[in-house]
């Protein structure tokens, strides 16, 4: 049908569009003026620094989403005139994130809740006696599900790109050796770590799982914010990610690749829209994307996150990756000079990464110091273990039954500190925002904190804090 043509989004500055600019602006995020409250008295503009748990709106996105809404209607089996532009609009999304992810003939783009969706709809998916091979240095969502569904090879965390080749290489190979080369396997590997934001060697570690027979499905929940991702640059066969750290907080994700294991699999989810046709006895499903996507799909999700992929595609990829290494060469620079600053690295410290990274401070525990940027400065970031136990358990020389509750007692110096601090930014983050946040490491070390924590449910929060409950 041709679509309806709701409100036009506003184009991006010529500032935001010059892919060759290396010093473009930061692009506009909903948000980004929010003042907040300080235990200390008065206000202070919130610095967002976070983004690898979730990136805020773009402007961008939140514009398109609110001019498409006066005309949402139920997709793909309503015969009102809204519920067919809504079909088209969430169809063509499809299309625009295949076009983002570099698909290939016959590959299918299916709208998830995230990342964790994604990667356990294809694990429900993988045939009988599937071998599965992943690195500890996953987040949990890559990590777990398999264990589900598959035999799991667990590869010790990698000191170098070479060794995460040579590791999986080998691997693979005694599988071989042990069970012979036809039966189904599939590895699985993040696209940047989001404890450490190193990038890993993906195009060489697919070259390998070819070589060997196997699959490989690309976690990019950390490498879609900040870098193109390409399935046939990268000759992965799927790949995973989600919309709300890709600047489109709208509650989906995506999984894109291969279709052959998931048409020849029983749906993720039975329900209306993965089935054909349903008697009392029998059901027949639905074939291509219908048939994992049960329900009533998340429309509004599925075009927030194709009005992100047009908005970076615009901004240029290349000009906004320069923006955040420059930011990123600033923030490790700023933390060098304060020695009591212990940042975290899988590779060393010259390996390329997105703009993620995690230190810990000498005598300090984590959790009091990220409550102390938050309460005095107005800075947040994420203290723990970032749902990647097994690495940063690993990078912090813990053991592997360590407590992890948040608000645990300073670790005096020269002591264990039991979890870590996470500082992550992206496209929309000012450059005031980063020098702000290493003056207040810097002022914290020097200083100490002006006010006193505890432990509220395993959080580290302001004792008798003046500003009250934080709420809206």
């Amino acid at each position: 049908m041709t679509a309806v043509a709701f409100a036009p989004v506003s184009p991006l500055s010529p500032a935001e569009t010059d892919a060759s600019n290396s010093t473009c602006a930061p692009l506009a995020v909903v948000g980004r003026d929010v003042r907040v409250p300080l235990v200390t008295g008065g206000e202070a503009e919130y610095a967002a620094l976070d983004y690898a748990a979730s990136a805020p709106c773009l402007q961008r996105v939140w514009d398109d989403v609110s001019a498409y809404l006066p005309y949402y209607g139920s997709v793909h089996r309503g015969a009102g005139y809204l519920s067919q532009l809504s079909t088209d609009l969430y169809e063509r999304s499809r299309t625009t994130v295949a076009e983002y992810l570099g698909t290939r003939v016959g590959d299918v783009v299916l709208f998830t809740r995230g990342t964790t969706d994604s990667l356990n709809l294809l694990a429900s998916v993988l045939p009988s006696a599937t071998r599965v091979f992943v690195f500890e240095t996953e987040h949990h969502a890559a990590l777990l599900p398999w264990r589900r569904t598959a035999d799991v090879t667990h590869l010790a965390a990698p000191s170098s790109h070479a060794e995460a080749v040579a590791s999986l290489d080998a691997a693979l190979a005694a599988d071989a050796d042990e069970h012979g080369g036809d039966r189904p396997r599939l590895v699985c590997v993040t696209g940047a770590s989001n404890v450490t934001g190193e990038l890993f060697p993906v195009r060489e570690l697919a070259q390998v799982a070819r070589r060997h027979g196997a699959r490989i499905v690309l976690d990019a929940a950390q490498l879609a914010p900040h870098h193109a991702v390409s399935l046939a640059e990268l000759d992965v066969d799927w790949v995973a990610f989600s919309g709300h750290k890709l600047y489109a907080p709208f509650g989906a994700g995506v999984l894109a690749g291969r279709g052959d294991w998931l048409a020849d699999a029983e749906p993720y989810l039975a329900g209306g829209g993965a089935s054909r046709s349903v008697t009392a006895d029998a059901v027949e499903w639905n074939t291509g994307p219908a048939r994992h996507e049960a329900g009533s799909p998340n429309v509004i999700g599925a075009y927030a996150i194709a009005s992100a992929c047009r908005a970076l595609s615009e901004a240029g990829l290349d000009a906004l990756a320069a923006r955040e290494d420059a930011l990123l060469a600033r923030l490790r620079a700023g933390l060098a000079g304060i020695p009591e600053v212990r940042t975290l690295d899988l590779f060393g410290p010259e390996s390329a990464r997105v703009s993620v990274l995690s230190f810990v401070v000498e005598g300090w525990n984590s959790s009091r110091f990220a409550a102390a940027l938050s309460a005095e400065y107005g800075i947040g970031v994420r203290d723990g273990l970032f749902c990647a136990h097994p690495l940063v358990r690993r990078l912090l020389g813990g053991r592997a039954d360590a407590p992890t509750e948040c608000g645990a007692p300073d670790a005096p110096s020269g002591e264990q500190n039991l979890n870590a601090i996470r500082v992550s930014f992206g496209a929309g983050t000012p450059d005031e925002h980063v020098d702000r946040f290493v003056g207040a490491v810097r002022e914290l070390v020097r200083r100490g904190a002006k006010w006193t924590y505890r432990t509220d449910g395993g959080r580290c929060v302001p004792e008798s804090d003046p500003r009250g409950p934080a709420r809206l």
